[in-house]
């Protein structure tokens, strides 16, 4: 290789980098104002967004909206559904809290308060709002899991099932980006008991995927 072509390829590679460092920089910033958001300052709680993200984010964990030991704690799924959650991917903590492996990005950030059947739905304002600039910053997300039905509406659209039920009995149509599941909460065991195919079929190949993205043995 001349002296000039290595110049040259290195100039390229200082350019990728600076370009990369400067996505990251904004990146940040939009966080940042995420976190900062008080579009619902009537919440119950008062507004607290949660979330985990970076700009090389590989998987994306989309879910509702925290819940109250998630807005007291202020990090998501750190709770027995977080459990759950993690023995399906088949990470421990250390490496699910790295966002430079898993994005969290509930539907919405903050708490929304009790209803009388549970949490309330995410606030409407959340998702049009950040949900989409956030998402494009993220250009090596790999592998999407959608989280019950307020995920999977967004994600899916018009290819979503009339329930989660017929949309997770057709996942394989949706795989290998993307994989609809319930919600990981203890509440839903007798609907996975009743839907075995989550344990025998989805879960071992979430399992053999999320190795090959995360490049784990």
């Amino acid at each position: 290789m001349s002296f000039f072509k290595s110049r040259r390829l290195s100039k390229v590679s200082r350019q990728s980098m600076i370009s990369k460092n400067t996505d990251e920089s904004g990146f940040q910033q939009q966080l940042q104002q995420i976190r900062s958001c008080t579009l619902c300052a009537g919440l119950p709680l008062g507004p607290q967004p949660i979330l985990q993200a970076s700009s090389k984010s590989r998987i994306l964990i989309a879910g509702q909206a925290p819940g109250r030991i998630t807005h007291a704690k202020g990090r998501p799924f750190d709770d027995v559904s977080g459990d759950r959650l993690r023995s399906w991917l088949g990470v421990d903590k250390a490496t699910f809290y790295d966002p430079d492996f898993f994005a969290l990005i509930p539907m919405g950030f903050c708490y929304p308060g009790t209803g009388k059947g549970g949490d309330l739905p995410p606030r409407p304002e959340c998702a049009p709002a950040w949900r989409q600039p956030l998402l494009d910053g993220m250009p090596d997300i790999q592998l999407t899991l959608l989280l019950g039905q307020y995920a999977l509406r967004w994600h899916l659209g018009d290819q979503n099932g009339t329930t989660l039920t017929a949309t997770v009995a057709n996942w394989q149509n949706y795989w290998p980006k993307l994989m609809p599941l319930p919600h990981p909460s203890p509440r839903n065991a007798r609907w996975l008991k009743q839907n075995p195919q989550v344990e025998m079929e989805m879960l071992p190949s979430l399992l053999k995927r999320v190795k090959e993205l995360l490049n784990t043995p």
